[in-house]
């Protein structure tokens, strides 16, 4: 079986500030907003979640958000509740609402009232973020970056050339090797299952694929940590983590 290139990365959206976007995804399936967050941080947006409609409205009025995700159905209070809440102190940001597949009278509801877009569940990841990243255009809340460089310690990466130095050393990637590179990059410090890597980087549902996944982080180990302080580690039964250097964390055997 050949092993499939992973995809281009879609241009950098920032604020018109130049800080990361700011999401808010609300939805009371920890699994699938923790998914969610994930390919949002990977196009550099600064994510936050709640899994309920009250911790949705406190955290948008603690730090107010560029782009809301919100699931009609929620524990305690309705998607649409929760925007009215919401808008009564941020009027203008944009919302995308998660909504059952059937659930006609909820897509309706939630657009009459004040609803920007919606997906229905279950979705494509890739079309939550084309419709995130129309709303942010239409809102003028965002604009695409001009700086492409990703840094984690020492390890620096130019989206745009494809280059990729350690220590002022260049280190020469193929392209799958590259996306993965991008992808721990995104999430510096963050623990990516093999299920999010295929995801994300293979677009592959997960199931048998997980050697695709070691063996390309087996490679990107040869490339990035050989004959230096390792920084991409394994958490067993978990998945992989991309620290600076200089961070001490426990490690395992590679996967």
């Amino acid at each position: 079986m050949s092993i499939p290139t992973a995809r281009t990365k879609p241009d950098l959206l920032t604020r018109l500030d130049g800080s990361p976007v700011r999401a808010l995804v609300v939805d009371d399936e920890p699994s699938l907003g923790e998914l969610l967050s994930t390919v949002l941080r990977y196009e550099g947006w600064s994510v936050e979640t709640a899994l309920t409609g009250r911790a949705a409205v406190k955290a948008a009025r603690e730090t107010p958000p560029d782009v809301i995700v919100l699931d009609v159905m929620l524990p305690d209070l309705t998607g649409i509740e929760v925007l009215r809440k919401i808008r009564a102190d941020l009027p203008s940001v944009p919302v995308l609402f998660l909504t059952a597949k059937d659930a006609v009278e909820d897509r309706v509801a939630g657009l009459t009232a004040g609803g920007d877009d919606y997906v229905t569940k279950p979705f494509s990841l890739e079309e939550v973020v084309a419709r995130l990243r129309a709303l942010l255009r239409r809102a003028g809340a965002s604009t695409t970056a001009d700086d492409s460089t990703l840094r984690v310690g020492d390890l620096v990466m130019d989206e745009d050339s494809h280059e990729v130095t350690r220590g002022g050393a260049e280190v020469r990637l193929t392209a799958t090797e590259f996306e993965l590179l991008r992808f721990f990059m995104r999430n510096p410090r963050r623990v990516l299952s093999k299920a999010q890597i295929l995801d994300r980087v293979w677009q592959y549902d997960f199931g048998g694929q997980a050697n695709i996944v070691e063996l390309y982080v087996s490679y990107l180990r040869r490339k990035i940590d050989a004959g230096r302080a390792p920084m991409i580690h394994t958490l067993r039964g978990v998945g992989y983590v991309l620290k600076p250097a200089e961070v001490e964390v426990q490690t395992t055997a590679a996967g």
